[in-house]
Order: C-alpha cells, then sequence, then structure tokens
C-alpha cells in the first residue's frame, strides 16, 4: 500500500486549500470543497474494507436527504469546524476521505478526520451539487465553496440578477465570456447548511458552473480543482476590476459587439439572455 500523503490527489488538494486561504477566500473555518475521486487511485493507497465510522449526512433527518444515485462514490472533503490555513500542514485532522454508503443515507469515513471530526457541514449541498453537475457533464469531479472578497462587496452594490450580474462581470475583463460563457447564477440570501439552500444550489448548478449565494459568497464546479479555482478566481478578479471602478465615470467598456467577437474567435456560445435588450431586439 502506497503512502496516502504521497498520493497526487490529496497534494494537489492541500495547495488549493493553502492558496484559498492565502488569498482571503476562506477565512477561519469559511468554505468547503469536495472532490470526486477514482475507487481505482483511492484503492493503491488505502485498504477500502476498512472503515472507521459510520456516520449519517450532517445537519438534516437521515431520511432527509437519499444520496442514492451516487451510491460507491468516493469524495475527499474538508471537515466541520476547520480552519483552510491548516489543511497543508495536517491533512489527517482537517480532511476525510468518504464513501456513501449503499443505502445512500450514510457515510463511511476511509481515512482522516482522526480527531474525531466530519464533513463539513455544507456535505449534503456539495452532494445535491455533484448529482445535478454529473447529470449534466459525467466529468465533473469538484464543487468548492468560498467567500471572494470583492464578489462578496459586489453582491451589496450590483443588483443580485443572473443576466445583469453575468453581464458586468463579462465587461470587467476579456477572457472572462471565454472562460465561463455559461454565465453566473445567482439566489438570494438564504440559511446555509439548510436543506433548502442545498436544493436550490443543485437546481442552478444544472444550468450554472458557477453559483453566487447571495451575500455569502460562491459555488464553482469543474472537472479538475485547477478548472473549478480558475473559474472562481477569474470571477474574483472580475468583481475587483468592477469594485475598484464602479464609482467612477466609465470612459471605455467592452461592448456587445466586442463579446461576441471575443466569443466567435474562442469557440464558446454565450449564455442566451446576456446582451442589452436594445441588442436582443434587434
Amino acid at each position: 500500500m502506497k503512502n496516502i500523503y504521497e498520493a497526487k490527489f490529496l497534494k494537489e488538494f492541500c495547495s488549493v486549500a493553502a492558496n484559498m486561504y492565502r488569498l482571503g477566500w476562506d477565512e477561519r473555518n469559511g468554505g468547503n470543497i469536495s472532490y470526486l475521486l477514482e475507487e481505482e487511485e483511492v484503492k493503491e493507497y488505502l485498504n477500502l474494507n476498512h472503515i472507521f465510522r459510520t456516520m449519517p449526512f450532517m445537519g438534516w433527518n437521515e431520511t432527509a436527504f437519499d444520496a442514492s444515485p451516487i451510491a460507491g462514490k468516493i469524495f475527499l472533503v474538508t471537515g466541520t469546524g476547520k480552519y483552510f490555513k491548516n489543511v497543508k500542514d495536517d491533512p489527517e485532522t482537517n480532511l476525510g476521505i468518504i464513501r456513501i454508503a449503499k443505502n445512500g443515507k450514510n457515510m463511511e469515513l476511509l481515512w482522516g478526520f482522526k480527531d474525531g471530526g466530519r464533513p463539513t457541514s455544507e456535505f449534503p449541498a456539495h452532494m445535491m451539487s455533484h448529482m445535478a453537475r454529473l447529470g449534466v457533464d459525467p466529468e465533473n469531479r469538484v464543487v468548492m465553496h468560498c467567500h471572494p472578497t470583492y464578489t462578496l462587496a459586489m453582491n451589496y452594490v450590483h443588483e443580485l440578477d443572473e443576466a445583469k450580474f453575468t453581464h458586468t462581470l463579462w465587461q470587467m475583463s476579456t477572457e472572462c465570456i471565454v472562460v465561463f460563457p455559461d454565465g453566473v447564477g445567482v439566489l438570494p440570501w438564504m440559511v446555509c447548511g439548510t436543506r433548502e439552500i442545498g436544493e436550490a444550489t443543485a437546481k442552478k448548478m444544472e444550468e450554472y458552473r458557477l453559483v453566487v449565494w447571495g451575500m455569502h459568497g460562491i459555488y464553482g464546479a469543474g472537472k479538475t480543482l485547477d478548472e473549478t479555482f480558475g473559474l472562481i478566481e477569474t470571477v474574483e478578479k472580475a468583481a475587483q476590476v468592477y469594485m475598484l471602478t464602479a464609482h467612477l465615470p466609465r470612459i471605455n467598456t467592452i461592448t456587445d459587439a466586442q463579446l461576441k467577437e471575443l466569443a466567435t474567435c474562442f469557440g464558446v456560445t454565450p449564455r442566451a439572455g446576456i446582451f442589452t435588450q436594445e441588442d436582443k431586439k434587434r
């Protein structure tokens, strides 16, 4: 059995968590990540027949959430109450490798959470989002939630309208429409850790890879840790440019015609309904 500390998936996960903390996206124990692992890669490092603990899904009645569609799937996930700044130095305490039990209602701990911890309280919301994204893209493996500073600040001064929010972000940087042509989903403020916000996020994830939680943060999904981090990073850069310029008279802008030219050049299809009302009438 190989040393799990040499596993590429664990090294990448720890590196991303450290970067998210360094950038100020995950203060204290804010934010969470879940990463769908391949059984073949995990069994090189762990005995998959050795279950340390079996746990019900955190925060909900055991019968209230059914993850049967992903039963047997294995996830590397951050722990509840764990600080991102500690992940890289002590992954076995701050992370866990969890398998969804056959009944779809429990979690089996295969590694980690050595201090008796458990997955993030948002784990059911992550699983709902994984199921939604896998229905769209079978290669989706990552769900990432964090609190990027400028994206959060933008929530307070910009309409929380999906089309308008997306359009503003696209205009802030040439690369935005290329990186997320599908746009950004937006939810109003909701209590976190609840079934309601998990279901609402998963519903948005059927259409979007990025979902803003109003006055809270953002959810991102992708095929790899790098891709998902990059999606959020691109939104955050655009939000930063917006917040640095929103109070100033705008002399220049990226026009809708230029955005469409970019989309054509890079072979992406912008989400319908994002461009201005005047443009849509033509």
